[in-house]
């Protein structure tokens, strides 16, 4: 009987921190830290209102703490937001507080809802949502509402590099009203103004990623960065 009261209390306990909020984003983090640098290939399809952009390949890098850099031959819009500056944000537990909003059912996975709001106002984010699925210690979704370029809603899916939180695939929508698009793509969105539109409110786009190829903690040079 001792036993069983010992089991069930290890069980409670074990359920009760799964519930803090501060616990489900600090084990996230942990899990983001294990990544000093990567290399990936990415392929970009992005679908926006009234303007045809074509399919790209594109080659990226990070290091930590906050350097990031996109190669690619063509337009590449890569929403820096729901990368590396997520993961910059995250890593800093002093500079937010988190909220626990329940759980919510996304496909088969029951995940724990978390806001997280930062404690000043020096930051371009003004506020994160994560879905955090507490038994792999990953963000299946997140909505990133900031200054520059609104609300994203990201959707991620993850394979073979899950243990590292990196995703083979994302999908981002944005408010295209408000994103900051590369400038070439924002021209041809004004030229395009006079054209009907369906709604007055906002024009969603989506962002597909595509990431393969990766290659994590090799060692990445600060000069990679440089040109």
């Amino acid at each position: 009987m001792k036993y069983i009261l010992f089991v069930f209390a290890l069980f409670s306990a074990a359920l009760s921190l799964a519930q803090d909020p501060n616990e489900l984003v600090k084990a996230v983090r942990l899990k983001i830290a294990k990544v000093k640098d990567y290399s990936a290939d990415v392929h970009i399809k992005a679908q926006v209102p009234m303007i045809k952009i074509d399919e790209v390949d594109a080659k990226v890098f990070y290091k930590v703490p906050d350097q990031m850099k996109v190669e690619s031959k063509g337009i590449a819009i890569l929403p820096k937001q729901g990368l590396g500056d997520l993961n910059n944000f995250l890593t800093n537990e002093k500079a937010y507080t988190c909220a626990l909003n329940g759980t919510k059912m996304l496909g088969e996975v029951k995940t724990a809802v978390v806001s997280v709001l930062p404690l000043t106002d020096n930051t371009d984010v003004i506020l994160v949502k994560l879905w955090i699925d507490p038994s792999r210690d990953l963000i299946l979704k997140s909505q990133i509402t900031s200054k520059s370029n609104g609300t994203l809603d990201i959707s991620y899916f993850y394979g073979a590099q899950a243990k590292y939180g990196l995703p083979y695939k994302m999908i981002f929508t944005i408010d295209v009203k408000k994103f900051k698009l590369p400038k070439s793509v924002a021209a041809d969105l004004h030229q395009n103004k006079k054209k009907p539109k369906p709604t007055d409110g906002p024009q969603n786009g989506t962002i597909i990623l595509q990431m393969s190829n990766y290659k994590i903690n090799q060692g990445i040079s600060d000069a990679q960065f440089n040109n």
